[in-house]
């Protein structure tokens, strides 16, 4: 070999040693850094275990997780601590929000947190046929999170991002609400890392979020001190889940529960696919041969501490009063209600709670529950009871009696009879987080349960004065206790539980207890008799003619004692209007008879007693005892009540509780009867109701029919608008205009039966020869302008307007009844 080419050979190797090594350099930058250890990653921060061990970076503001079980199911709860404050927004404090089975899975780097889906399984020991399932049907990873540090199988991530999202929906909840478009501003966010705990079988953090954007509605300006940032507090629970030693039981729609529901596809052909369980807690005899037993594990109650006297003893004695149910069901001691203890978390999940809510105006309470999906398992009960309720039951006692007629000093059985109701709102929501439905049958089975919404039950005595003394009733009724018993009823060993149960049910009905819930009560188009909100007794039409007296004697005795010795004298229209409006839900109890339809719950083999009209005998009466509700007499504000309301005193405002106004600031009595009247018609004229009625008539001739209900009220209208007194007369023919407006609505509505609809139409063409004739009369008595003329020229109008073109006639709209239902705008 030449020197030259031995030269080249080692340039050659040098070049090859070169490139080796900086490919070899090059590999060594890309490879992955090896993980910290967890105890390097957490060196300088607070560790704190329990179910999930944290570890909180003081310094940099997170909290990191450790993980150190895969696919294990937990239950991730969020909530919020501290609300918005409007109960039309409904974003409160303690409020619960969504509870969820997860459960963590790793691929590499990467941890998700999964939702399987609960709702589609496969209840087999054939682990295919549970796979196929799982595949068939989508599930929901709700976050996820880069490896921070590994030991083993044990890793560390950081949870922050998942805790300072918008877990609760606040921003969509103002958007849907039409408050603004808002944002988690994460610069005047932080978790709250004092309020970061951790217990043996629950993990809980707490994060102030503030949300920025730009505000467009009242209600986000009205509770807020800066509407372009609305500052809350977000809870997060991780929780475990409860051990497989809960039976879950049966649900029936008899029973009054509340349940869940998932769909079994290992049922045979022969089944059901849905399998339906109902929601309760778990609770055991500890001796189970024994008729009566203490529990092994009573079921306690927590309440707010925030709830001041007199307020919080009523909400514990009625809240107690379940115990009395559960001495039913053969227990001991099994339900308790004591005050929150110092220190103790409302949002922790190992407390029942009874939360005391605070809103800018009066709403809903609410009972609300975190519930095992897989069984119905009731993990933790949750009531949120709005503080403004007992000032709406306060209101109405005050407009029945001289409520101040010692100055300053209300009479004593004004907060009486609003802490009465306090005791009954207590033990209903509790109701609904040990599993119960609402029961709207129940005031026609004499108050047989506080799942009903009562009205109170106020009498005129013997001597005329008023009678508050059974406004609320006291206790649980008898079918709360049969409720409690079918739902935690603890039978010995060996019971044939199906048909122990259904034997229950059964004596329910030769009791004679009614049982009907929300779908068949809270639509205005409903048709069960017996089934209302805010009504009393088992004759709707006679409540109403009671509750009428009882208002025209007070609307008698109204005047300046009625508010508070030097309260502005423009607050007696606040007092006014639910005394006015006393009879609203009455009257929708009276409307239900009218097209009404007699039913329950029935299951084959029960003996049901099938479906029936209600007699036309009893339709009849409820469309008289309607009328009277339309009467002018019966509308008129007196005269002495007109000369004492000013308009609003300056530094107060109107609200949506009083009534509207044509009439600039001056209060409007020819409004309020529009309101009245129109709430009247609404309920009756339904076009579901109607169509009910024509059906019914069709099928038993001679019946209550849709032309002879219209005919009826147009005569009504007829005959009391001739009347010769002035303001009598206006209110009459304030009656006669809402009349047409609803025929008129009844006529254009193309979803309308066509039948109805006709009638309506029929009615119209009747309405027009009336109103034509009635003109013709002032024509021939030298038709001066006059209010009658102005009357009737309206009506005629929109009659016309309407012929001309239906499709096109635009209804002009109806009066806003003023809010004052006994609770609220929704429970």
């Amino acid at each position: 070999m030449t020197h030259r080419a031995f030269t080249w050979l080692l340039t050659l190797a040098a070049l090859v040693t070169l490139c080796i090594s900086s490919v070899a350099s090059l590999h060594a930058q890309d490879a992955p850094k090896p993980l910290p250890t967890l105890a390097e990653k957490t060196k300088g921060m607070v560790a704190v275990p329990g179910y999930f061990t944290f570890y909180r970076d003081e310094r940099g503001g997170k909290i990191f997780l450790e993980i150190k079980e895969w696919e294990v199911e937990f239950l991730y709860v969020n909530s919020l601590t501290a609300g918005v404050g409007s109960n039309d927004i409904g974003l409160d404090r303690n409020q619960l929000g969504s509870d969820r089975v997860v459960k963590f899975i790793r691929s590499g780097p990467r941890v998700l947190l999964l939702q399987p889906n609960q709702r589609y399984r496969a209840v087999s020991t054939n682990a295919d046929e549970r796979q196929s399932v799982e595949d068939a049907f989508a599930q929901s990873v709700l976050a996820g999170f880069k490896v921070e540090a590994q030991e083993g199988d044990r890793v560390l991530i950081d949870l922050s991002p998942l805790l300072m999202a918008d877990a609760h929906g606040v921003a969509q909840r103002l958007k849907t609400s039409r408050q603004g478009t808002y944002k988690v501003d994460a610069d005047r966010s932080f978790v709250r890392l004092e309020d970061t705990r951790n217990f043996p079988q629950n993990t809980e953090f707490d994060v102030l979020l503030t949300f920025t954007g730009e505000p467009t509605g009242e209600w986000i300006s009205a509770v807020t001190p800066t509407a372009e940032a609305v500052t809350v507090r977000q809870h997060h629970s991780l929780v475990q889940l409860p051990d497989n030693n809960y039976t879950p039981r049966v649900y029936d729609p008899r029973s009054g529960y509340f349940n869940i529901e998932y769909f079994d596809y290992a049922t045979p052909i022969s089944q059901p696919l849905a399998k339906r369980f109902i929601q309760r807690h778990r609770l055991a005899k500890r001796y189970p041969t024994l008729a009566i037993s203490e529990p092994i594990e009573p079921i306690v109650y927590y309440l707010d501490r925030a709830a001041p006297e007199p307020i919080r003893s009523a909400l514990i004695e009625g809240a107690s009063w379940w115990n009395e149910a559960f001495e039913a069901a053969g227990y001991r001691n099994a339900f308790r209600v004591e005050v929150l203890p110092e220190g103790a978390d409302p949002m922790d999940v190992r407390y029942n709670v009874i939360n005391w809510t605070h809103r800018s105006t009066r709403g809903w309470s609410y009972g609300s529950t975190v519930t095992d999906p897989r069984t119905g398992e009731i993990i933790k009960g949750h009531v949120l009871l709005g503080s403004l309720r007992v000032r709406q039951d306060f209101l109405i006692a005050q407009g029945l009696v001289e409520a101040y007629s010692e100055g300053a000093v209300a009479d004593p059985r004004l907060e009486e009879m609003a802490l009465a109701r306090l005791r009954q709102l207590s033990a209903h929501e509790v109701g609904h987080t040990l599993g119960l439905a609402h029961n709207f049958a129940a005031s026609y089975n004499d108050f047989a349960s506080v799942m009903d919404y009562p009205h109170p039950y106020i009498r005129l005595g013997a001597n005329g004065e008023v009678d508050f003394s059974e406004a609320y009733d006291a206790g649980i009724g008898e079918w709360d206790k049969r409720a409690i018993m079918y739902g935690y009823l603890d039978l010995p060993a060996g019971t044939d539980e199906p048909r122990s149960l259904q034997a229950l049910l059964a004596e329910n009905d030769r009791l004679g207890l009614l049982y009907l819930s929300d779908p068949d009560a809270r639509p205005a188009y409903t048709a069960h008799p017996n089934a209302h909100l805010w009504d009393n007794g088992e004759s709707p039409v006679e409540e109403l003619g009671r509750l009428g007296a009882l208002r025209s004697q007070a609307l008698l005795r109204f005047g300046e004692k009625n508010i508070a010795l030097g309260a502005p004298m423009s607050d007696l229209e606040a007092v006014l209007v639910p005394l006015y409006l006393m009879h609203r839900y009455q009257v929708e109890a009276v409307a239900k008879m009218v097209g009404g339809v007699n039913y329950r719950y029935a299951a084959r083999g029960d003996g049901g007693t099938g479906v029936s009209p209600v007699s036309d005998a009893q339709q009849r009466a409820a469309l008289r005892s309607l009328l009277g509700t339309l009467a002018a007499d019966f509308l008129v504000v007196p005269e002495a009540i007109l000369r004492l309301i000013p308009p609003q005193t300056y530094g107060y405002q109107r609200s949506r509780e009083h009534f509207p106004q044509h009439t600039g600031l001056t209060f409007d009595p020819l409004a309020a009867a529009d309101v009245a009247a129109d709430h009247t018609l609404g309920m009756l004229l339904n076009p579901a109701r109607l169509a009910r009625v024509e059906e019914q008539s069709s099928r038993e001739p001679g019946r209550l029919s849709v032309p002879g209900l219209l005919e009826e009220l147009l005569a009504y209208t007829r005959r009391q608008s001739a009347a010769a007194d002035g303001y009598t007369t206006a209110v009459a023919w304030v009656v006669e205009k809402r009349l047409l407006l609803h025929l008129l609505r009844l006529a254009t509505d193309k979803s309308v039966y066509p039948q109805v609809a006709g009638a309506a139409m029929a009615a119209i063409a009747d309405a027009q020869r009336n109103l034509t004739a009635r003109q013709l009369a002032l024509v021939q008595a030298g038709d001066k302008p006059s209010q009658l003329r102005a009357h009737l020229i309206y009506l005629l109008e929109q009659i016309e307007t309407y012929q001309l073109d239906p499709s096109r006639y635009q209804l002009p709209a109806g009066p806003k009844v003023p809010d004052g239902a006994p609770i609220g705008c929704g429970e």
